[in-house]
């Protein structure tokens, strides 16, 4: 019988406390808790975390896995102005949007965060921006175009916003660039869409999924002048949460005609199917990054409250040996 030491050249390493930082593959035996551990890379996972004060979907998102940021929305019968803050554990009420509406895009962070778009119940699309400080919205400068299902991504003070719909169902294509005041042009969607995601930044963007006369799955990403193809995602759908940034993104959710769980991420070239979440839904809030995702809200079989988080497969996990 082959030992451990003729098959990969080495003694298990015996120590009396856990390395501080074991590199993947590393083995050693505990004297202490005497018991046989390895470092290992843990697969993909979605996990329930605490579940928002208000029931709603098509609302923003902002931020991270623990300190995000959820806004706007609707819940029958109208638009709603409520703000949540996420602290990786619970959600907590912030100041409320000055303009209630839903299918609005969110950017930046928990204190420093933008809202822009949507669509106000009895009023229409909105062109309105809001600026988020930790506590309280201010307006700032209005887009150019008044749209709803849009997506955006960036930060507070260098956002941006492309696709959506300006007469619901028609799809359209302008991008535009903010600068913490104004919007201005930036080049067209090469495919006019609404209900799409996006991610990264103002010069290095992401556009992917949503919807034309049907449900589309290609990719574009952005250098802050002009859009090119990416690799198409591998389910089509739309009004789906998104995160991460243009060469590591993450889509989970949405709609393909029915609620869908499934989890995509994007390498920069390609989308990789990854772990599903753990509830099918559509018109959620997203926010965070690839290997820390958060998914909140949406419509599951009604408005749901829920919240999940997302790790990715990245993450480093010490495993103990067990006889089986």
């Amino acid at each position: 019988m082959s030992t451990y030491y003729q098959i990969f050249g080495g003694k298990v390493n015996v120590v009396s406390a856990d390395p501080s930082n074991p590199i993947e593959g590393q083995i050693w035996y505990n004297t202490t808790t005497e018991l046989l551990k390895y470092r290992a890379i843990a697969p993909a996972a979605w996990a329930s975390g605490g579940n928002m004060g208000t029931a709603r979907n098509e609302l923003g998102g902002a931020g991270t896995q623990t300190a995000g940021l959820g806004f706007g929305g609707y819940a029958a019968p109208s638009s709603k102005n409520n703000t949540e803050e996420y602290d990786g554990s619970a959600w907590t009420a912030g100041g409320n949007l000055a303009i209630a509406r839903y299918g609005l895009v969110g950017a930046g962070t928990q204190t420093a965060g933008l809202g822009f778009g949507g669509y106000t119940t009895g009023s229409g699309n909105r062109n309105s921006t809001e600026e988020y400080d930790g506590s309280a919205w201010t307006a700032g400068g209005n887009m150019g175009t008044a749209r709803v299902y849009l997506a955006g991504c960036g930060t507070q003070t260098s956002a941006l916003g492309f696709g959506g719909t300006a007469s619901f169902p028609t799809p359209v294509n302008p991008t535009e660039e903010y600068d913490g005041s104004t919007w201005t042009a930036g080049g067209n969607l090469n495919t006019a869409r609404y209900g799409l995601g996006g991610a990264g930044t103002q010069t290095v963007g992401l556009a992917f999924g949503g919807t034309t006369t049907t449900f589309v799955s290609n990719t574009e990403e952005y250098d802050g002048s002009a859009w090119t193809a990416g690799g198409n995602m591998n389910t089509a759908r739309r009004q789906f949460g998104e995160a991460g940034t243009q060469t590591l993104a993450l889509a989970f959710g949405g709609t393909t005609g029915a609620n869908t769980a499934a989890t995509e991420e994007y390498n920069g070239t390609s989308w990789t199917t990854s772990t599903s979440m753990t509830t099918a839904r559509k018109y959620l809030g997203g926010c965070g990054t690839q290997t820390a995702g958060l998914g909140f809200a949406g419509i599951t079989t009604a408005n749901s409250v829920a919240t999940e988080e997302y790790t990715g497969a990245i993450t480093p996990v010490t495993r103990t040996v067990t006889a089986s």
